[in-house]
Parts: structure tokens; sequence; C-alpha cells
């Protein structure tokens, strides 16, 4: 397995994580929810461009 596939699936993982923390925050509500869901939103969303960039760079690599 290359360090490409690894540093993909590891930034999957972190966005699924990171995913389930803003799920358990809006399901918490209240304060906590208001303080942090922007911040989950955020995470999320720059992981999923992480794993996109992977993506194309293991296809270039890949020559696919």
């Amino acid at each position: 397995m290359s360090i490409v596939s690894m540093l993909i699936i590891g930034a999957l993982i972190a966005t699924i994580v990171v995913m389930m923390l803003g799920l358990r925050s809006m399901a918490k509500g209240g304060d906590y929810d208001r303080e942090h869901a922007e911040k989950f939103m955020w995470e999320r969303v720059a992981l999923q461009g992480l794993v996109v960039i992977l993506l194309l760079a293991a296809a270039v690599i890949l020559n696919i």
C-alpha cells in the first residue's frame, strides 16, 4: 500500500469522525451546538477538500 493510499484512508476516516462529532453536536443542541457547529462544518469541508486533492494526486501518480 502506497503512502498516498494511506493518506487518503486517514483523511477519509478523519472526515467521518468530524462528521460524527458534528452530528453529535446537533443532537445535543443548545449552547454547545452554537459554539461548535460551524467549527465542525469547516473542519469537515477542509478534510473533504484534502481527500479530493489526494485522490487527484493518486490519479496523476498512477497516470489514470
